[in-house]
């Protein structure tokens, strides 16, 4: 077995996501199982390059988990010249992502990022031009369709069980705190459109890729995306406008004649299962997906219940439903991010098949864009096909 290093420029791990999903939960993870294992008598062995703004934060993070002090940076352009570095992820602040992965394009370098891959449409198009032009491999994350209740979701759609899909109904959010008697979840620039926050530009290119991916190309959108907090506190204490959307409630028309209807609110209290969740009708069957769960009713064993405002409901709905097996085996579930770091990994060394580039990004980027506009002018909105 040969053991191959790939070095990867890791740009924004002292953030939330880039460190725990990226840093610790991907690559850092499939260090401690040995690397990844490629079936071709090579295993690819992840090695960080640790870049970002704050050098003692990044030596920090790399003292904590035995990574190589020489592999930190605060120079971005110095890491890119490097002809060791194989690969450059971005994970950080949505504003200041796209000149960075355009220097990674120009220098080279294979990359993946968070999304959304830029602020706007026409930059995240530019971005998978002169990615293809530049010969190099590019992804995009889109960590929810790899994570257990969605591949249990597709498994039923895989297998006809639904019959002629009608509706998806999506429910995502929970509240954040606004940061002056408890400390926010979330940091504050998410909630300064100046600094490219908002909920729309952060979660409607997720539901770009799920609705995409499982159920057809979005053809239509018309939502509303308001902001219900007006004040918030920083990080500091300090109170400041939020100027960005909490909140927005989206009807979204798919090829096939499937409707869509996705609530989003960071101003929100949770009374379900999971955080997110899909509920999937159809001719044949029900579902409800979360990020790990799943719950099917077919329509052989779907009741019969009865409309009756004066009378109390003598059925448990949810005892209705029948949960779907995981069926994986011993292997189980790998998370969503690292699973799908290492179909990446596998793209750039092997050429494996490979779809959510960057110009899926841009498509999510596209309908966030979209979605605000709908929203201002208070009408539906066609959503065109993009291509390069």
């Amino acid at each position: 077995m040969t053991r191959r290093t790939v070095r990867i420029a890791m740009n924004g791990v002292t953030g939330r996501m880039g460190y725990r999903q990226h840093l610790v939960g991907s690559l850092l993870a499939l260090r401690e199982q040995g690397g990844l294992d490629l079936g071709d008598g090579t295993v690819l062995w992840p090695e960080p390059v640790l870049v970002g703004r704050r050098e003692d934060a990044l030596r920090a993070i790399a003292e904590r988990h035995g990574l190589d002090p020489a592999l930190v940076f605060t120079d971005l352009d110095a890491v890119l010249t490097d002809p060791a570095v194989d690969i450059y992820f971005d994970a950080q602040t949505t504003a200041v992502r796209e000149e960075s992965v355009r220097k990674a394009i120009a220098a080279g370098k294979h990359v993946y990022t968070e999304k959304p891959s830029a602020t706007g449409s026409a930059g995240a198009l530019e971005l998978a031009r002169l990615a293809t032009a530049a010969g190099v491999r590019h992804g995009v994350v889109q960590d929810k369709l790899f994570l257990p209740g969605l591949l249990k979701l597709k498994r039923l759609l895989d297998g006809g069980f639904f019959g002629r899909v009608l509706s998806v109904r999506g429910e995502f959010g929970y509240w954040v705190f606004e940061g002056d008697w408890q400390s926010a979840q979330r940091p504050s620039w998410n909630y300064r459109a100046e600094d490219g926050g908002g909920i729309v530009a952060d979660m409607f290119p997720h539901w770009d890729y799920v609705l995409h991916e499982l159920f057809g190309r979005i053809l239509t959108v018309q939502a509303l995306a308001t902001t219900h907090v007006p004040q918030r506190w920083d990080e500091r204490g300090k109170p400041y406008d939020a100027t960005a959307d909490d909140a927005a409630y989206g009807i979204f028309e798919l090829e096939g004649g499937v409707v869509a209807q996705i609530n989003s609110s960071w101003t929100v209290r949770v009374d379900r299962d999971e955080l997110v969740e899909f509920q999937v009708d159809g001719t044949e069957g029900s579902a409800v997906a979360g990020l790990r769960n799943c719950r099917a009713q077919h329509r052989s064993a779907t009741p019969k219940p009865v409309w009756n405002p004066d009378a109390p409901a003598t059925e448990v709905f949810r005892d209705q439903w029948q949960q779907v097996p995981d069926n994986t085996g011993d292997r189980g579930f790998a998370g969503g991010f690292r699973a799908q770091w290492e179909l990446f990994l596998r793209h750039v060394f092997l050429d494996e098949p490979w779809s959510w580039d960057l110009l899926a990004g841009a498509r999510g980027v596209q309908l966030a864009e979209l979605a605000l506009r709908s929203s201002a002018e208070g009408r539906r909105l066609d959503v065109p096909e993009l291509s390069l």
